[in-house]
């Protein structure tokens, strides 16, 4: 039985498309909209879900979720011209599983507050990629209402395999850019390796293999380069952009946390260069960058199957 009423969400992208659709599998009332309005008609139609053509349609909801790619669009979307958040009715609940800047989550918050509503922030990771579409979902929760995210806790069950509470309003988006900032380290260490193993005679998926089973292992090593890279297919969804968009918040939490780390640039500068390279690519294409800095390309080779 469905007790939450109508559920909202923004944003129906490659993440926010199967993070929606477990929602509707574990029988809540959807409303979709994206900006890309024949995506969400397609969502509506293929998922069953209703299909907002305005934002405003959305005033109506109970609980409203946000995947966007960044917490200025998530502003956008509630005090933008169309004044969401002053149509929303008190008690409404917003989720944001954006990559969001924490100081701007708790700055949002307040904001909503004077509304009467409420904000979590819920940021999102996965063990493998693709691991929305089996609700294989890690939640990093920042919440200061305890009874809002009980009343909540359901939903984002429906959508994940775990859901960590790490503190207040902020904390899940600090989590998640900490998150990143340790994924794109052993992404950057790996695509090193793999360029000086090559070049020294090495196969590059071979070498992931023994790194897969070493203490060199990583995200990038079992997922990323093992899957997308190295077959070439450079086809996750998740962007360059997006990548340096998070290392810079990773860098400016640190720095507010008065701490000096010296990887946070080189990470920033490095798959910056990639962006200036390649273009808006695909994360997994960074390895395009790295062979033109080594002036070598690898070859195109699919993992055995297990």
């Amino acid at each position: 039985m469905n007790h939450h009423g109508t559920v909202g969400f923004v944003g129906i992208g490659n993440a926010g498309w199967p993070m929606a659709t477990n929602l509707v599998q574990a029988g809540f009332t959807l409303l979709v909209y994206d900006v890309d309005r024949e995506r969400t008609e397609r969502f509506a139609r293929e998922v069953g879900a209703g299909a907002a053509t305005e934002l405003t349609e959305l005033a109506s909801v109970d609980t409203l979720f946000t995947m966007l790619p960044d917490g200025n669009v998530v502003r956008g979307i509630l005090f933008g011209s169309e004044r969401l958040a002053e149509q929303l009715a008190a008690g409404t609940v917003v989720i944001d599983t954006s990559s969001s800047d924490p100081e701007g989550t708790r700055a949002l918050g307040a904001d909503l507050a004077e509304h009467e509503i409420v904000l979590i922030d819920s940021a999102v990771s996965v063990p493998e990629v693709g691991g929305a579409h089996g609700a294989r979902i890690t939640f990093m929760v920042g919440a200061d209402d305890e009874q809002a995210l009980d009343r909540v806790r359901p939903l984002l069950e429906a959508m994940s395999e775990h859901v960590f509470h790490l503190g207040g309003l902020g904390a899940g988006h600090t989590m998640k850019t900490l998150n990143n900032y340790i994924s794109a380290a052993g992404l950057y260490a790996a695509l090193d390796a793999l360029m000086i193993g090559f070049g020294d005679g090495l196969d590059p998926m071979t070498m992931l293999d023994v790194l897969n089973v070493s203490t060199g292992r990583n995200f990038s090593t079992e997922q990323t380069l093992k899957y997308h890279s190295l077959p070439r297919t450079f086809n996750t969804g998740y962007t360059l952009t997006l990548l340096v968009k998070d290392l810079r918040i990773a860098a400016a939490v640190a720095e507010r946390a008065g701490f000096d780390g010296e990887l946070f640039q080189l990470l920033v500068d490095g798959f910056d260069a990639s962006v200036a390279d390649l273009g808006n690519g695909d994360l997994t294409a960074a390895l395009q960058h790295w062979e033109h800095r080594a002036g070598v390309e690898l070859p195109a080779t699919a993992p055995q199957p297990a």
